[in-house]
């Protein structure tokens, strides 16, 4: 339990069935840094919203300290990918990490029958058992972050939210008088406090400030930046290179040599990528399949050759440190971290 309406909404569903129900809250980073802050989870303010939650519900709520593997898992990751030119996705490693491998550990000890959690993606039963598919609400659909997911955790993982709109979801927290009903959303990176990531890194990692030459494909010297955990590929504001006919975008970052490297949008056409640590629970399917490169992109179609992952058409804006998260339809066959990438 979060602190947030709906992991607080399935702890109120559990308790309906008539199951024993245990509220279990990690603390992942320090309270005073985040009292009050809207966006943050799992700290401060949202420790007490959890367990005023679980007071009105009448269940037991435990708080478990897991801040220490919290930094060295996600947030010392998180501030290392950058540094090295990649794109990381702290929620991911969050839920392969404290939220699910730890919390598992947590649920077995307390002899629990099931992990039930507030993610907005569904788990259904096939021919060979348990399935993750996507969320029926679009919007919502969380799918690229648990694409890590192993068939154990699956086993013993519930996600009653999967069903759901989130309107719905908070009808039923007011209607039960919780009072994180209105709460908003937590931000993506729950932990970094104002959205300045790049703020972030460079406090943890002073060396990121170390500025270096923006250049063409070619190697010609266009200008200067202030430290590549500024940039991600494809991106295309803030690049402050004046003079130019067409509009360049980031390509690739160089940490090596400190190099950004830009050029036209069609230099950013990825044909094929080589995935790392692929996570499958996909059973024998072995037909036709779609990939997502980003969370928010829609899933295109693509094949898998071995850690290859090729695309039937060329993508764009895929980094190396993303997640290719690979779908049959509505059912996620599971995913890997992009190493490289090839050019259409």
């Amino acid at each position: 339990m979060s602190g947030g309406v709906d992991s607080s909404v399935v702890a109120a569903l559990a308790h309906a069935t008539g199951a024993e129900t245990i509220g279990v809250t990690l603390q992942l980073y320090d309270h005073g840094a985040a009292v009050g802050r809207a966006g943050s989870c799992c700290a401060g303010r949202d420790i007490r919203d959890a367990r005023a939650v679980c007071d009105r519900l009448g269940i037991a709520h435990y708080v478990f300290d897991h801040e220490t593997s919290f930094r060295e898992t996600v947030i010392d990751d998180f501030a290392d990918a950058y540094l090295a030119g990649r794109t990381p996705i702290p929620c991911v490693k969050c839920n392969m990490g404290p939220k699910f491998t730890d919390l598992f550990a947590l649920a077995r000890d307390l002899g629990a029958d099931c992990l039930a959690t507030g993610h907005y993606i569904r788990r259904a039963m096939g021919a060979a058992g348990a399935e993750l598919h996507r969320a029926v609400d679009p919007a919502r659909d969380q799918s690229y972050f648990l694409f890590a997911t192993t068939q154990d955790q699956l086993d013993f993982l519930r996600f009653p939210l999967g069903g759901m709109p989130k309107a719905r979801v908070r009808e039923i927290a007011a209607e039960l008088g919780l009072g994180v009903a209105g709460k908003p959303d937590s931000q993506d990176i729950c932990f970094v406090p104002d959205g300045d990531y790049a703020g972030l890194v460079r406090k943890l990692r002073p060396e990121a400030n170390e500025g270096g030459e923006i250049v063409d494909l070619g190697g010609q010297v266009l200008g200067q930046h202030g430290g590549l955990v500024g940039y991600t590929v494809g991106q295309r504001r803030g690049l402050e290179i004046g003079g130019l006919a067409e509009p360049l975008y980031v390509v690739r970052l160089e940490p090596e040599t400190k190099r950004l490297v830009v050029g036209p949008r069609s230099a950013l056409a990825v044909g094929a990528a080589r995935l790392s640590q692929i996570n499958w629970i996909g059973g024998d399917h072995a037909g036709p399949l779609t990939a997502k490169v980003r969370s928010m992109a829609k899933p295109v179609p693509a094949r898998l050759e071995g850690d290859r992952l090729v695309f039937d058409a060329p993508e764009y804006g895929v980094a190396p440190g993303q997640a290719a998260v690979l779908y049959a339809g509505e059912r996620v066959l599971g995913g890997g971290w992009i190493e490289t990438t090839e050019a259409a």
